[in-house]
């Protein structure tokens, strides 16, 4: 057993490429491995786009299973996890589709002040655990394809590029969507801070 867990723990180490590899060659640790690696943010997808816990779980579930029966067709030109998360948004919207739903697309009002410095001095004020709950409640408030963009570009540091190829969109079309985002984001931000503060302060 221990050199099951010593094997394992090696594997960990190891690139995307070469777990692929074992996988390919009928080592399902190293498929393991790679779910471990990618389960979270995966998940975290799907749920930006699903807005439902359990359909997001089973969209996550589904993401890997199409990835193992299709990874002899990898190329290996993209990163594995671009490749992945492709699959995990394009097997949501397919989820979306067969629930009759569509994403929501809210207007922005792009003209409307942020004062960005004045949230990140507040934000920086904030316990970490109080920040991620109303950045993640903030994100929760964007439409679903917004989020995704957000999530897998400040979260994930997926490049514009990888991001394009995933939703099958323009990288100047990413762009605009990162920059109305942000700034949607900064003002629920905004919104939420006053509040925080008004209630710190009562308090």
């Amino acid at each position: 057993m221990r050199n099951v867990y010593r094997l394992i723990e090696q594997m960990t180490q190891l690139e995307d490429s070469d777990l692929v590899s074992k996988t390919l060659q009928g080592d399902m640790k190293a498929f393991e491995v790679l779910v471990n690696r990618y389960k979270h943010m995966v998940f975290t997808l799907a749920c930006r786009l699903l807005r439902n816990k359990e359909d997001a779980e089973e969209v996550a579930q589904d993401t890997f299973v199409k990835a193992f029966k299709a990874l002899d067709a990898y190329a290996g030109d993209a990163k594995f996890s671009t490749w992945l998360y492709k699959i995990a948004y394009h097997h949501s919207l397919d989820h979306l589709r067969k629930k009759k739903r569509v994403l929501n697309t809210v207007s922005i009002d792009l003209n409307k002040p942020v004062a960005l410095q004045v949230m990140n001095n507040v934000l920086e004020q904030l316990e970490q655990q109080d920040r991620s709950r109303l950045v993640k409640a903030a994100i929760d408030r964007l439409s679903e394809e917004d989020a995704a963009i957000v999530t897998l570009f400040y979260f994930e540091d997926l490049s514009i590029r990888e991001i394009a190829e995933i939703v099958l969109l323009s990288p100047q079309t990413i762009k605009v969507r990162l920059y109305r985002g942000r700034k949607q984001l900064a003002n629920l931000l905004n919104t939420s801070l006053l509040k925080e503060k008004m209630m710190n302060y009562e308090h």
